[in-house]
């Protein structure tokens, strides 16, 4: 049986609750029946409606069971020649390996103040000045 084609104008038309289609990896499904049951709440897909969610999915980390639950939601794959770009795997690890580094320079903007004013204070603690 071939799999259905979904053009990015019936992606597009179905991101409300009472019919949302979500596009990961190249293929659409339909996350209506779940939007209730996602842990995150229904906010957090919404947001992703209409357009490519891969990197937004990736970046969660969902878990195993997560993932086996696509297969039933499958709409069917995403047109090719849509227009909208969609992010490869590639895209997603390079997204999501920007992200940690970004995360990790952020907490280097905490840590190193807080370690050299602790130095400081350990230093006027053990010379008494």
């Amino acid at each position: 049986m071939a799999s259905k084609i979904v053009t990015l104008d019936e992606l597009r038309a179905n991101k409300s609750r009472e019919k949302f289609y979500i596009l990961i990896h190249g293929k659409v499904y339909d996350a209506t029946k779940f939007m209730d049951e996602h842990p995150g709440g229904d906010e957090v897909i919404l947001a992703e409606g209409g357009q490519d969610a891969t990197e937004a999915f990736e970046d969660v980390g969902h878990s195993d069971e997560a993932r086996a639950l696509l297969p039933a939601m499958l709409v069917g794959d995403f047109e090719k020649d849509s227009g909208i770009t969609l992010k490869s795997g590639a895209a997603a690890a390079q997204a999501s390996r920007v992200s940690n580094a970004v995360e990790q320079g952020s907490n280097l903007m905490y840590f190193v103040p807080l370690g050299l004013l602790g130095g400081y204070f350990a230093w006027r603690f053990y010379t008494g000045a």
